[in-house]
C-alpha cells in the first residue's frame, strides 16, 4: 500500500486548515461568477470561446464559435431561422454553464452560440390552476421566489441555485425523493415551447408548444441533451407552499445496504451522505408539517456560499501538497475536520434566520430547497468567489454521478465498503468535498429520464491542473466508478461526468430509439448536435480516447500502461473488488 505521512491535530498545518475552513464559512459578498462565454471582437460577440463554470471540459478542450447572441423571445425565432438557412452549428449557452461534460460545445469555429441569459422573464403566474410559466433563462433562485410571492413552491428541485430552468431540462437534473410524482423537475412540466429547425416552406424555423396531448414528443423534449433545439418557455405545475422538519442523524455505515432502500420511502425529502472511510452515514429526516408548526428556518449552505480567494488559494495549496506528497493522513484530517465544521455550522441551516441552535429545524419549504448565495453580490474587485470560480486559484475537480436501481443499491454499497476495507483512507479525499451525497429519483416517463426507482451517487474529488498527474488512490475512485456504472448498470447524470461514465450509456434506455426519432424529425440536419453529442447517442463513435494518460481523466478504460502513468507508477491493473474493472494502479499498492 501506499506509503503516508501522520500528522496531529495539533500541528500548525491542522491549525490552518481549521481557521481557513470556518473563515470560508463565514464569509459575505463576493464577485458573482462572470459569462461563460468570451469573445475577442470589438463588439463582444464575435471570435467567441465557451467553457464551463469550471474552466475546463472533461477532456480540456476549448469549445470555439463564430458568434454568440443574447436573444429575447421575440429575436430568438428569427435567430434560428437565419442559422439554418445557413446551414449553421448551433447550442444554447446558460447563464452560469454549470454543466461538466460539453453539453455546449458547437463543432467547429463557425458555430453559433444561442445564450439565454436575458431570457429570463417569468410570464405567467395562475394561482387557480398552480402553474408558472417562465422563460427557460429563469434560474432555480428566481423560480422559487417568485412562485412563494403567490403561495406556491415546486416541491422537488436540485440544490443549487444557480440552474436554470432550460438547463434542467437539458440534463434531466433533480432533488431527491421517492414519493409523489417523484423528484425530477421535468416531471412537472406540462407544457413547453421549443423552436427547432425547419424546411423553407415553415420559414427555416418551427415554434412547437409540446404538453400531454403530444406525448411522443413531449417525453422527448423533457430531457433533450440540448439537441433538440431551443426552449424558450416551460409551464410548470406547483403546489401550496408549505413547512418542512428537518433533523440529520448520524449514524455507523455498517448497516447502510440494509437500510438505505426503507430510507427513502420513510420520508419525503429524505437524501443521506455518506463518510465511507469515516464509516459513517448522515440520515437527512426530512418531512412536511402543519403550517402552524413554530419556525422559520433558512438553509445557506457553506459549500456555495462566497469564499475568500486567498483561502482558496492556500486550501488548493495545501490539497496539492498533500497530493505530491501522497500524504492520505493529512487528507483524511482534513475530512475530519470539514464533516465536523459543516456539523457544527449545521450543514448551513439557521433555525431563526440568524443562528443554527439545533435540529429539528423547521421552516417554509422555498427558504430550505436549495441555496448559493455566493451569485447574490454586486459586481466588484474579486476578493471572495464561489469556491470554484475558475478565474482564481481554486477548487479544480472532477464529478462522478451515477444512479442505481433500487433492486440493485444494496449490493453497490456493500462492494464500496470492501474497497474501504482494503484501504481504508482511500475515500478521505472525497469526504473534503463532503462525502458521496445519496439523492433518490424515481422513473420517469422522460426518453432519457430515469429507467426505475433508484438512488443517485454524487462524487466529488480532486482534479490535478496536469491531466497526465494521477490523484492519490486513483484505482480506488476509477473502482468505484466503474462498478457503478458498468457491473450495477448506473445511468449516467447527463449534466456530469467523464467521458466513462457515457459510455454506452443509451443502450440502458428502453425509448433510446424513440428519443433518436424526435431529434431527426425536429433537427434532420443535426444543426443542434455535436460531434460529442453524437458519440453519447450512439450515433458516432470514438467517445472513448485512447491516448497516453487517458484514463486519468476519464477519457478512456485503461487497457495499457501508457493510459495510465508509467513513469509515476501507475499502471493498469485489474480491480481489487470488481475484477473486471480496469484501473490505473500505483505498482506497489
Amino acid at each position: 500500500m501506499l506509503e503516508v505521512s501522520t500528522h496531529n491535530s495539533s500541528s500548525p498545518r491542522f491549525a490552518l486548515s481549521k481557521c481557513l475552513f470556518l473563515v470560508t464559512c463565514m464569509l459575505v459578498g463576493s464577485s458573482p461568477p462572470e459569462d461563460p462565454i468570451r469573445c475577442t471582437a470589438s463588439n463582444n460577440l464575435s471570435n467567441c470561446t465557451i467553457t464551463n463554470a469550471y474552466g475546463a471540459f472533461p477532456d480540456r478542450s476549448t469549445c470555439q464559435a463564430a458568434d454568440v447572441v443574447y436573444p429575447t423571445t421575440e429575436e430568438l425565432v428569427s435567430i434560428v431561422a437565419l442559422a439554418t438557412k445557413k446551414k449553421r452549428k448551433m447550442k444554447v449557452a446558460t447563464r452560469f454553464s454549470h454543466s461538466i461534460p460539453k453539453l455546449v460545445c458547437p463543432d467547429g469555429e463557425q458555430g453559433l452560440l444561442i445564450s439565454t441569459k436575458y431570457l429570463n422573464h417569468t410570464l405567467q403566474i395562475n394561482e387557480a390552476s398552480r402553474t408558472m410559466k417562465v422563460e427557460s433563462g429563469v434560474t432555480l433562485k428566481q423560480l422559487i421566489e417568485e412562485a412563494s410571492k403567490v403561495g406556491l413552491a415546486l416541491p422537488y428541485v436540485p440544490y443549487w441555485w444557480g440552474l436554470t430552468i432550460g438547463g434542467i431540462m437539458g440534463t434531466g437534473a433533480h432533488g431527491s425523493t421517492l414519493w409523489g410524482k417523484g423528484s425530477s423537475v421535468h416531471d412537472y412540466v406540462v407544457q413547453l415551447r421549443i423552436v427547432t429547425p425547419a424546411g423553407h416552406a415553415d420559414g427555416y424555423a418551427k415554434v412547437r408548444t409540446l404538453d400531454d396531448h403530444n406525448q411522443f414528443q413531449f417525453n422527448a423534449a423533457k430531457v433533450s441533451l440540448g439537441v433538440l433545439g431551443v426552449i424558450s418557455e416551460v409551464t410548470l405545475k406547483l403546489e401550496p407552499v408549505f413547512k418542512r422538519s428537518i433533523t440529520y442523524l448520524e449514524k455507523n455505515d455498517s448497516d447502510l445496504a440494509e437500510q438505505v432502500n426503507k430510507f427513502g420511502k420513510q420520508h419525503e425529502f429524505a437524501d443521506l451522505i455518506w463518510y465511507p472511510s469515516q464509516r459513517k452515514t448522515i440520515y437527512r429526516m426530512d418531512d412536511r408539517v402543519p403550517s402552524d408548526t413554530p419556525g422559520n428556518a433558512w438553509l445557506d449552505f457553506p459549500g456555495f456560499r462566497s469564499t475568500s480567494s486567498a483561502a482558496l488559494a492556500v486550501l488548493r495549496l495545501l490539497e496539492d501538497a498533500d497530493e505530491a506528497t501522497a500524504d492520505a493522513d493529512a487528507k483524511c484530517i482534513s475530512a475530519k475536520l470539514t464533516t465536523s465544521a459543516l456539523k457544527l455550522l449545521g450543514y448551513g441551516f439557521t433555525n431563526k434566520g440568524t443562528g443554527f441552535t439545533g435540529f429539528p429545524i423547521v421552516g417554509y419549504h422555498n427558504r430550505l430547497q436549495a441555496s448559493g448565495s455566493c451569485l447574490d453580490s454586486p459586481e466588484n474587485a474579486l476578493i471572495t468567489a464561489c469556491p470554484w470560480d475558475n478565474r482564481i486559484k481554486s477548487l479544480f475537480f472532477h464529478q462522478t454521478t451515477f444512479r442505481i436501481g433500487l433492486s440493485k443499491v444494496n449490493n453497490f454499497v456493500r462492494d464500496v465498503q470492501k474497497l474501504v476495507d482494503l484501504a481504508p483512507k482511500s475515500l478521505c479525499g472525497i469526504e473534503m468535498y463532503n462525502g458521496i451525497l445519496m439523492r433518490y429519483v424515481t422513473s420517469s416517463s422522460a426518453y432519457l429520464g430515469q429507467e426505475e426507482d433508484a438512488v443517485d451517487f454524487d462524487i466529488t474529488y480532486y482534479r490535478s491542473k496536469n491531466p497526465l498527474k494521477p490523484r492519490l488512490y486513483e484505482d480506488i475512485l476509477e473502482e468505484i466508478e466503474q462498478l457503478g456504472v458498468f457491473k450495477y448498470g448506473g445511468l449516467p447524470h447527463w449534466g456530469k461526468n467523464r467521458n466513462v461514465a457515457f459510455h454506452k450509456a443509451i443502450n440502458k434506455y428502453e425509448k433510446a430509439a424513440e428519443f433518436i426519432k424526435v431529434k431527426e424529425m425536429y433537427d434532420p440536419q443535426g444543426l443542434f448536435s455535436s460531434e460529442w453529442s453524437d458519440q453519447v447517442l450512439g450515433l458516432k463513435d470514438g467517445l472513448m480516447t485512447f491516448k497516453e494518460g487517458c484514463a486519468l481523466e476519464g477519457l478512456c478504460i485503461c487497457s495499457r500502461d501508457s493510459h495510465c502513468a508509467p513513469d509515476k507508477g501507475y499502471l493498469c491493473q485489474q480491480g481489487k473488488v470488481y475484477k473486471d474493472a480496469k484501473v490505473c494502479a500505483l505498482a506497489t499498492s
